[in-house]
C-alpha cells in the first residue's frame, strides 16, 4: 500500500517488473535495463573466455543457399512503390546472392551451441545468447550501420549469418532478442540440438540512410559430440511456410525522430547447411606421423563414420514448440491454424479468440512504427503485455480455442470457392478488421460476438481509469495492470454474450 501510494498505480507496475525477487528494494542487477536505457552505455558483460580452436581440430564445410526477397510481396509494390526513393531499396535489390557461398568452420566453435550442465534434459531450453529488453527496456536504436563487435557465444553466430550478408547484427533492435536451444536428442557421445536465433541484417551504408531486414526467425538442429570435437550435421533456415516471413524497415533521415517506412515481404531460401560431417585438418597414422589427405591416385581419402544410436529423443515439432515459448511465454496457449481452431471449437463447444493483423504474431516480422515506441496496436505490444499475463493466459486455456492470422492469407481464403465455409469464416473476419491488429472472439460457426482493434484498445488502456466510461472497463480492486484488466473485461463480455448460443 505504502509502494502504491509513493508511485502510483503505473509506477508501481513499473517497478515490480524491475523487481525481480518481490523484495520491493532494487538491487543494481535489477535496476541494470533502465540504467542502460537512460544512459546508453551498456557495462562490459563478463562473457565466457573465448577459446582459441585448436587448428588441427576438424573443420566443417557449410554451404549458404539464397533466393532474393520476392518484391512483389511487398504491400508498397502494389502501387508500384511509388513516392519510394529508389536509393532506399538498393541494399535489397542488391542483395542476389549470399555473400559467402561456401565456408569451412572448425567444429570447436560450435561449442557455442552445447547445453549448460544444468540442462541436460529433453526440451529443457537455455539461452545461448540472452535476451536484454522487453517491454520496459525499450527497444535499440534504428540509426545504425555497423553491428558491434561479437563476444563470446555470439561470434560463432556472427560469423554463420555473415556469409548471408557482411552487416548481420546478432541482437536484434526489439525484444525477445538473443538465441534458445534445447535437447533434442541424446546418444552416449553425441547430442541433437535445436535452435532459434533472432538477428537481423543492415542493409544499407552511409550516405544512405539505414534499411533493416529482419526475418521472423532463424532455426534448426546441430548434431554434435559432447565435446564438440566433432560435428555430423548442421542446418540453419528461415521458415518459408507462412505467405509472409520478413520485416522491413527503413528511415528517411538520419536521426531517431526521422521518418520510417515499414513494409512486410516473402523469402523464399535463406539457409546455411553443412556438406556432410566434420573432418580432420590434419591426418595421422598408427604411428603418430602425419600422412597425406589424398590417396595414392590423388583421391582424397574416404572418412567412414560410426551410425548414431540416440537412446533418448523428442519429435521436432516438440522441440520447436519449447523454444517458441521460451522466446514468447504467450504461446504457452495453443494458438492453431485458422480453419482448425473452428473444427476444435466446434467440438469442445467453446468460443474461438482470434487475433487478424498484418504481420506475424509469434516472430520478428511483427514490426513497430519506431524503436523507441511500439507500433500503437501492433501484435508486438499485445504479445509482450496482455496476451502473456497470468490471467489471460489460465482464461484462455479454460474458455477459448486460441488463433491469429495473417490478413494477406484470410484474404487468400475469402477467394478460394472450393470451401465455401472456409471462406465466409474469413469473409466474416476481414468484414471486423481494422488495420493494424483486431482481436475478435466468435462462435464455432463463424459469427463474430465481438471485436476491438487494438490500436482503440490501447488508446483506452493509456487513459486514467477515471476518465474512461465505466461502461467499457473496470479495474480490479487488487493491483492489476490496466491492459489487462481490460483484455479479461474483453473476454469476460465475449463469453457474456456467447451464451444465449451455447447453453
Amino acid at each position: 500500500e505504502l509502494a502504491l501510494k509513493s508511485l502510483g498505480r503505473e509506477g508501481l507496475f513499473l517497478f515490480s517488473s524491475l523487481d525481480t525477487n518481490n523484495d520491493l528494494y532494487l538491487s543494481p542487477e535489477e535496476f541494470k535495463p533502465i540504467a542502460e536505457k537512460l544512459t546508453g552505455v551498456a557495462p562490459i558483460s563478463e562473457f565466457e573466455e573465448e577459446e582459441t580452436p585448436d587448428p588441427s581440430g576438424e573443420t566443417l564445410s557449410v554451404v549458404a543457399k539464397f533466393q532474393p526477397l520476392v518484391m512483389e510481396t511487398m504491400t508498397k509494390s502494389k502501387d508500384g512503390f511509388l513516392g519510394i526513393s529508389h536509393v532506399a531499396l538498393s541494399g535489397l535489390r542488391n542483395w542476389t546472392a549470399p555473400a559467402t557461398p561456401m565456408s569451412e568452420l572448425l567444429a570447436r566453435q560450435f561449442k557455442a551451441f552445447l547445453p549448460p550442465k544444468n540442462k541436460l534434459e529433453l526440451g529443457d531450453p537455455w539461452w545461448i545468447i540472452p535476451s536484454e529488453l522487453n517491454i520496459f527496456t525499450g527497444y535499440l536504436s534504428n540509426n545504425r550501420f555497423y553491428p558491434p563487435p561479437p563476444k563470446g557465444k555470439e561470434i560463432i553466430i556472427h560469423k554463420l549469418l555473415s556469409m548471408f550478408h557482411p552487416r548481420p547484427f546478432v541482437k536484434t533492435r526489439f525484444a525477445p532478442q538473443g538465441a534458445v536451444a534445447c535437447i533434442q536428442a541424446i546418444s552416449p557421445f553425441y547430442y541433437t540440438i535445436a535452435f532459434r536465433i533472432h538477428a537481423e541484417f543492415q542493409l544499407n551504408e552511409p550516405p544512405d540512410f539505414p534499411f533493416w531486414f529482419s526475418p521472423g526467425q532463424f532455426t534448426g538442429h546441430i548434431i554434435l559430440s559432447k565435446d564438440s570435437s566433432h560435428v555430423r550435421e548442421f542446418k540453419l533456415f528461415v521458415p518459408n511456410n507462412r505467405s509472409l516471413n520478413v520485416d522491413m524497415e527503413w528511415l528517411y533521415g538520419a536521426s531517431e525522430s526521422s521518418n520510417m517506412e515499414v513494409d512486410i515481404g516473402y523469402l523464399p531460401q535463406m539457409e546455411l547447411e553443412s556438406t556432410g560431417p566434420s573432418i580432420p585438418s590434419v591426418i595421422h597414422d598408427e604411428n603418430g606421423n602425419v600422412i597425406d589427405s589424398r590417396d595414392p591416385s590423388g583421391e582424397p581419402i574416404q572418412f567412414v563414420f560410426e551410425e548414431i544410436t540416440w537412446q533418448q529423443e523428442i519429435p521436432w515439432e516438440e522441440a520447436a514448440q519449447k523454444l517458441e515459448v521460451a522466446m514468447y511465454p504467450f504461446k504457452k496457449v495453443s494458438y492453431l491454424p485458422f480453419t482448425q481452431a473452428f473444427e476444435r471449437a466446434k467440438e469442445e463447444k467453446k468460443l474461438v479468440h482470434s487475433i487478424l493483423l498484418w504481420g506475424a504474431l509469434d516472430d520478428q516480422s511483427c514490426n513497430p512504427v519506431s524503436a523507441s515506441l511500439p507500433m500503437p496496436g501492433s501484435g508486438r505490444t499485445l504479445r509482450e503485455t496482455v496476451l502473456e499475463s497470468s490471467p489471460i493466459l489460465a482464461l484462455l486455456n479454460e474458455s477459448f480455442i486460441s488463433s491469429w492470422s495473417l490478413v494477406k492469407e484470410l484474404e487468400e481464403l475469402q477467394s478460394n470457392r472450393e470451401n465455401e465455409f472456409y471462406s465466409k469464416l474469413a469473409d466474416l473476419h476481414l468484414e471486423k478488421y481494422n488495420f493494424p491488429v483486431e482481436m475478435i472472439i466468435c462462435l464455432p460457426n463463424g459469427t463474430v460476438i465481438h471485436h476491438i482493434n487494438a490500436n482503440y484498445f490501447l488508446d483506452i488502456t493509456s487513459m486514467k481509469p477515471e476518465d474512461v466510461e465505466s461502461s467499457i472497463f473496470s479495474f480490479s480492486t487488487n493491483f492489476e495492470d490496466p491492459s489487462t484488466a481490460t483484455y479479461l473485461q474483453f473476454l469476460k463480455e465475449g463469453l457474456q454474450r456467447a451464451k444465449p448460443y451455447l447453453q
